[in-house]
């Protein structure tokens, strides 16, 4: 996988991501059977294009980036994001296009992310969508957020094939599932209250961290005690595989309080650590203890807590010890990027899913509702 990046001169991170195997291949190359898919990404501050082939070969995946725009206030401002959205988008998809050396003509759909996410976020994006598809003819595909970080998985691990227990944790969302086949999933554990990554953004942003949470605390933590303090790792006795970080992110916070009450240090290292200790250990036993029960002997992580360099390791630990085959894509592909929704949508197209133009942006989309999953398309037998 090759990432290239460049710093744009207003701050934003413009990325380009492709798999070098097949970087080289154009349209001319594809066979009758090929299937390359337009894939479009905005749910909240990435803005990103890619073209996919096959749901596993990225011929391109373009990310423009916004954390440095929205650091500084501590967390994503929508009205920015979706402003940000705007002026980016077209170039976005243009560079996309460029890159995997096809145009419009050349694509079989386009995808697009519909939900869950930001609101304005995701309808810059829709819209996109609907205006190529109206403008071209070409089939339109939505697809939910999280199936795509789920898919993520198929484009750096080409031997992987359903079933397996996936672990999707991110800032919105931490979902234990069973992917019983491409599009079926089983939901069999889910955040109570905070999600993971939301969890590690207030903490990091109370022990004085920053934005964004996640990798600063992964970074501070490599330099600290993790057993330097004992947070509480929260059951659930009536639904063993959900998961509570809200005490958790209490008991920091109680924990800073009383330091600086008492006048005592704020130990960033430590804490990072500990509270990370806390959070991983959770999402390793549930994850690992899910396979035993549903006697399944594959393991994927996905969302942008997946890239966690401390949940990497122990989950590999764990899947080694019990016999299980571990899969994560690499760090970069766990965060919002197009090549997840190319592949998705990929499996969508594949069994006859269209949207039709009314298609519309739904930022509370829920993960295993097929009502409101197969909201506004049409099933072709």
């Amino acid at each position: 996988m090759q990432i290239d990046k460049n710093v744009e001169n207003d701050g934003v991170i413009f990325m380009s991501i492709k798999d070098e195997e097949n970087s080289s291949k154009t349209s001319q190359d594809q066979e009758e059977s090929d299937v390359t898919i337009l894939a479009i990404e905005s749910s909240c501050d990435e803005t990103a294009a890619a073209v996919v082939r096959n749901g596993r070969q990225v011929l391109s995946n373009i990310i423009s980036s916004q954390i440095a725009l929205h650091t500084v206030y501590g967390g994503v401002v929508p009205e920015i994001a979706s402003r940000k959205h705007v002026e980016k988008i077209n170039g976005c998809i243009r560079a996309a296009l460029d890159e995997a050396g096809v145009t419009l003509k050349d694509i079989d759909a386009v995808a697009v992310t519909y939900g869950p996410g930001l609101v304005g976020a995701l309808l810059v994006g829709v819209s996109e969508a609907k205006a190529i598809s109206f403008a071209t003819g070409k089939p339109l595909i939505g697809v939910h957020h999280i199936e795509g970080h789920i898919c993520a998985n198929f484009i750096e691990n080409k031997e992987l094939e359903p079933p397996f227990v996936c672990l999707v944790a991110s800032g919105g969302h931490s979902h234990l599932v069973i992917v019983r086949d491409y599009g079926e999933i089983e939901i069999i554990g889910q955040a109570r209250d905070d999600a993971a990554g939301e969890a590690f953004d207030k903490v990091a942003r109370a022990i004085g961290l920053g934005y964004p949470g996640g990798p600063k605390i992964d970074k501070a933590a490599r330099e600290g005690n993790p057993d330097a303090y004992s947070f509480p790792r929260a059951q659930i006795p009536d639904a063993k595989y959900d998961f509570s970080f809200s005490g958790l992110k209490s008991a920091v916070l109680n924990l800073i309080n009383q330091d600086k009450m008492q006048g005592k240090e704020i130990r960033q290292a430590d804490i990072a650590a500990s509270f990370q200790k806390s959070v991983v250990e959770v999402l390793v036993s549930h994850s690992v203890e899910a396979c035993r029960e549903y006697g399944i002997d594959k393991l994927a992580i996905a969302g942008g807590v997946a890239s966690n360099s401390c949940l990497r390791q122990q989950m590999e630990k764990e899947c080694t010890a019990n016999g299980i085959s571990f899969y994560r894509p690499s760090p970069m592909l766990c965060t919002d990027n197009a090549a997840m929704i190319g592949a998705a949508g990929y499996y969508e197209y594949k069994k006859g899913v269209r949207f039709d133009l009314d298609m519309n942006a739904v930022p509370n989309l829920s993960l295993g509702q097929r009502e409101r999953r197969f909201h506004g398309r049409k099933t072709i037998d």
